[in-house]
Order: C-alpha cells, then sequence, then structure tokens
C-alpha cells in the first residue's frame, strides 16, 4: 500500500540508493500531519453514515437523478469514504489508488449511475466540513485534500 514511507523506500531500493535527505524530509513531514490525519480519521469514522446520509439527500432530493441508483450511490460513498479513511491512517493515497479509482468510471457506467453525481456528493461532502464543529483546521485539510483528490480522479 503506498504511503510515505512506501514510496521513499520503493524509490530508494528501486535507484539502488539509500534515502536521500528530501526523501526523509518527506517521510518527516508525513509523520509531522499524523496527529491531524488521525483526527480526521477518527471524525469520519464517527459520523460517516450522516455524511453518507446528508450528501446523498443534497444530490438525490432535487429530482436530478433516478431515485433507483440512489442505495447503490450511497453503497459506493460510504465505501470511498471508508477508503479515505484508511488514506488518513497511512498517510497516502494508496488504498484509494489500488482499491477504489483504478477502473471506477467502468463500474458507474455499469450500474447506470452517472459520475456527476459521485462528484456533486463529494463536493458537497467536502464544503459541509466546518471547522471548528466537525474538526480542526489542519484535520480538514487532510481531509479535503483526499476528497479534492478523489474529485479530480472522477473527472
Amino acid at each position: 500500500m503506498k504511503s510515505a514511507v512506501t514510496t521513499v523506500i520503493t524509490a530508494a531500493d528501486a535507484a539502488g540508493r539509500f534515502p536521500s535527505l528530501s526523501d526523509l524530509e518527506a517521510v518527516k513531514e508525513s509523520f509531522t500531519r499524523a496527529a491531524a490525519r488521525m483526527q480526521a480519521a477518527e471524525k469520519l469514522a464517527a459520523g460517516i453514515d450522516n455524511v453518507t446520509a446528508d450528501a446523498l439527500n443534497a444530490v438525490y432530493n432535487d429530482g436530478k437523478y433516478d431515485q433507483a441508483t440512489r442505495d447503490k450511490c450511497a453503497r459506493d460513498i460510504h465505501h470511498y469514504l471508508r477508503l479515505i479513511s484508511y488514506c488518513l491512517v497511512v498517510g497516502g493515497t494508496g488504498p484509494l489508488d489500488e482499491w477504489g479509482i483504478a477502473g471506477m468510471r467502468e463500474v458507474f457506467r455499469t450500474l447506470g449511475i452517472p459520475t456527476t453525481a459521485y462528484i456533486e456528493a463529494f463536493v458537497h461532502i467536502r464544503n459541509r466540513v466546518c471547522v471548528p464543529r466537525d474538526m480542526d483546521q489542519k484535520a480538514a485539510d487532510e481531509f479535503k485534500a483526499l476528497i479534492d483528490y478523489l474529485i479530480n480522479a472522477l473527472s
């Protein structure tokens, strides 16, 4: 699974070298941000059902999308939020890259759910985060960066 540590080690090993100072600084920075990531992961885990329901209501209550796809979309939003929590824990995008992004457009097309519904849901989730109500600023920044990463992959 890709994290700051595994990325540095993999690159150094592939080049047959020790990690460079900049490599070690990247790992150190990841460790520095760990407390904020853990806070975001804890808050997300505690409220994942509410966050999913709120995003679904924001996307589906206006009648823009077929209600028959609502349950599938709920399942997928919940799944992607769980992967984001894993990313917060490991400090990298590996869980999203490996278990969520590869082939997702094809899956959504097969299920008949437009990717725009997911994009709108994740934009709503990102914009809904309130500091300090939900988490502190650093935790919110970590969470929003991963939401943006997913939105970009869906776009």
